[in-house]
């Protein structure tokens, strides 16, 4: 009987041991906050670091030689297409005019001799005054003054081009920029005066990688091929008042990035975008039944993407994913996890593959809330 009692003692202390070494080691595993991804339909902006460049931007040079004799312009001046710029000292240009002129009469007069001189020669050769070689010798003399006359109409015409050259006006109706030259430079063929900006409307250029474009490009398609207005966040953080419209996609992808540069234009009638300008181009993008996971819940190693997830156990495993597109704060998973996965979203730098851990909860719904980000529905 006294045998009876020592043996149950004893085993209720051992029960009494290990359930207390069973609590102790609960109490030491280390707590981490733990989600599940969930399926959401969700608005978002997509940034994109954009350079701004007017649709019209030229370089004015001169196309001379000469001196600078008047500036008709300031910087920063409307002009319109027409309009004179420069004028270049053109009095030598004026003199090789007339000089060229002259040698046209000249040959010209020559032209009404050697006609005059063929008839004559004809009529003798039919008075078998003279052979017919002699009238032969004639016709090619009128050939050759013919020939000088076009030969001087053409320095004629290139004498006006040069003397038209001479005044600078403006190709289209634009802006104008710095004035490197003042009045009295000599200038060379070549010599840049100014450059000409028009920026009523404007371009703005931005880079995508290869997987965004393909988002992309089924996102237009889905659109049924129409541009979609798209926004500009200036260099001081506020909203441009007008919205854009994409326009191109390059035709290739650049093998150094492994982005493509895509086009979009934005009207600027008051002329308060300017050419080299920078700012991001802001695209609001509907996203339907996505898989989605916090992005601090990620972590990478060389390549790949993995996450942490919890077992029937408790224990984590390191699990790796694919991200179909990336926002501020959460991630689209195209594949390696389930909504009924458990995983680590806090704390992976002391996680550890195979340790034991006590998963605390959240639902991921509160999570987005309190980033304030997003609108889910």
């Amino acid at each position: 009987m006294l045998t009876n009692k020592k043996v149950c003692g004893a085993l209720f202390l051992l029960i009494f041991v290990s359930s207390c070494q069973e609590n102790e080691k609960k109490q030491k595993l280390e707590v981490f906050p733990t989600t599940k991804p969930i399926i959401i339909d969700t608005t978002a902006h997509l940034d994109y670091v954009a350079e701004i460049s007017a649709t019209k931007n030229i370089e004015i040079r001169s196309m001379l030689h000469g001196y600078l004799s008047k500036v008709h312009v300031d910087e920063g001046q409307v002009v319109q297409e027409g309009q004179i710029l420069f004028s270049i000292n053109n009095a030598s240009y004026k003199e090789e005019l007339i000089k060229c002129q002259a040698l046209l009469k000249i040959a010209e007069a020559e032209v009404q001799s050697a006609k005059l001189e063929v008839q004559n020669t004809k009529e003798l050769v039919q008075k078998n005054v003279i052979s017919e070689i002699e009238l032969e010798f004639s016709k090619n003399k009128l050939q050759i003054v013919r020939a000088r006359v076009e030969e001087a109409n053409a320095n004629v015409a290139h004498a006006k081009l040069m003397l038209n050259y001479t005044e600078i006006r403006a190709p289209f109706r634009g802006i104008i920029n710095r004035l490197p030259q003042k009045i009295g430079s000599l200038v060379e063929d070549g010599t840049l005066l100014t450059t000409l900006s028009q920026s009523n409307e404007i371009f703005a250029y931005f880079d995508i990688s290869e997987q965004e474009y393909l988002n992309f490009s089924s996102w237009i398609m889905n659109h049924n091929n129409e541009s979609e207005k798209v926004k500009l966040l200036l260099a001081n953080g506020e909203l441009f008042n007008h919205l854009g419209e994409i326009e191109t996609i390059d035709s290739e992808i650049d093998q150094r990035t492994g982005n493509i540069s895509v086009r979009s234009r934005f009207p600027n009638p008051d002329l308060k975008l300017k050419h080299g300008a920078s700012g991001k181009l802001r695209i609001t993008q509907n996203f339907k039944q996505v898989l989605v996971i916090p992005q601090k819940s990620m972590f990478e190693i060389q390549d790949k993407t993995f996450v942490y997830i919890v077992d029937k156990s408790n224990k984590i495993r390191m699990q790796q994913i694919e991200i179909s597109n990336r926002l501020p704060h959460i991630l689209f998973i195209s594949s390696g996890l389930k909504t009924t996965d458990q995983i680590i979203y806090e704390g992976i730098q002391g996680a550890a593959d195979g340790l034991e851990i006590k998963p605390k909860f959240n639902q991921q719904r509160s999570i987005f809330k309190k980033l304030n980000k997003f609108r889910t529905s």
